[in-house]
């Protein structure tokens, strides 16, 4: 993530050290960037829940929404599903160690979040 521009005697710009592939930022936002991605795993974090609960903590998401997420988080490493032999079958989900490592930075997120001024911090667009 060294890329500069660099302008020569005749005013022409050129990029150097331009990244050739996604850099560490891009490829971590494609990993935990996805919408409701951050909040499945905070939600997890304190233990197994169960998808209808997870659901319920998560106002705003779809169901399908949420299973897509779940899913995605699951094939890479971050949540471990886990299936019950109970009455009914319940499903629950928790965070792995490997997704433990995200929860810093999304802790850090929360508070710079919560310190935004108001304008900012109720500003619902989708960019």
């Amino acid at each position: 993530m060294d890329a500069r521009i660099d302008v020569d005697d005749m005013g022409r710009r050129t990029a150097t050290d331009a990244c050739t592939e996604p850099c560490a930022i891009e490829r971590g936002m494609r990993i935990i960037g996805g919408k409701w991605t951050g909040s499945i795993l905070w939600h997890v974090k304190d233990g197994p829940v169960r998808f209808n609960d997870l659901a319920r903590m998560i106002g705003g998401a779809s169901k399908k929404m949420i299973t897509e997420r779940l899913r995605q988080l699951e094939d890479q490493g971050l949540v471990r599903r886990e299936v019950r032999d109970t009455a009914p079958i319940t499903v629950v989900y928790e965070i792995t160690d490997f997704g433990r490592t995200a929860l810093g930075f999304l802790d850090e997120l929360r508070q710079w979040s919560e310190s935004l001024p108001k304008r900012l911090s109720s500003d619902t667009r989708q960019s």
